[in-house]
């Protein structure tokens, strides 16, 4: 690999995390909860974008299906479920909106056009550890993740089970 692309890599690096850390301060100082909703699902595809760059291609694939996917799908239908209101939502900033959200499409297609260009130019040139390719890195994964780590794994799971039945509940008192 020519340093070209190593220092292609580290500013793809560099920007995800900026991206990352930048939408995961959004999640918890927005107040409207569908927005931080979106907010998370942005941090979790970056945080995916950061796996990759990690050579952890099963890592950004769950990141991307597990939580990008199903959890945030699960969170959006409860805050659906909370019923809110238009006025809930805050002044209207369209103008703004719309020229931020074309400023930071355009940038975010830049920045993908420009990832997939180096991980095209140097496939195959790349040294990819053994472990992460083949099916014993998933099962050293599973292997840790339900032995040593079994009770922070159940713990998230009924930690997140609670807040649906929370949510659940305060919807049911608002009708």
């Amino acid at each position: 690999m020519t340093e070209t692309d190593e220092n292609m890599e580290y500013l793809i690096f560099s920007i995800m995390a900026i991206v990352a850390t930048v939408c995961a301060i959004l999640v918890i100082s927005h107040r409207n909860p569908v927005v931080s909703a979106l907010f998370l699902i942005a941090t979790m595809v970056s945080l995916a974008i950061l796996f990759l760059a990690l050579n952890a291609p099963f890592l950004a694939a769950i990141q991307i299906i597990v939580y990008a996917g199903a959890i945030m799908v699960l969170f959006l239908f409860v805050i659906m479920l909370l019923n809110l209101r238009k006025d809930e939502f805050g002044p209207e900033r369209r103008k703004a909106q719309r020229f931020f959200a074309v400023l930071f499409g355009f940038l975010f297609l830049i920045l993908l056009a420009t990832a997939i260009d180096v991980g095209l130019s140097s496939f195959g040139q790349r040294e990819v550890a053994a472990e992460s390719l083949s099916p014993a890195g998933v099962e050293n994964l599973a292997q840790v993740l339900f032995t040593e780590f079994l009770f922070p794994f159940e713990l998230a799971s009924v930690l997140l089970l609670i807040a649906i039945v929370g949510a659940i509940v305060m919807a049911k008192r608002k009708l």
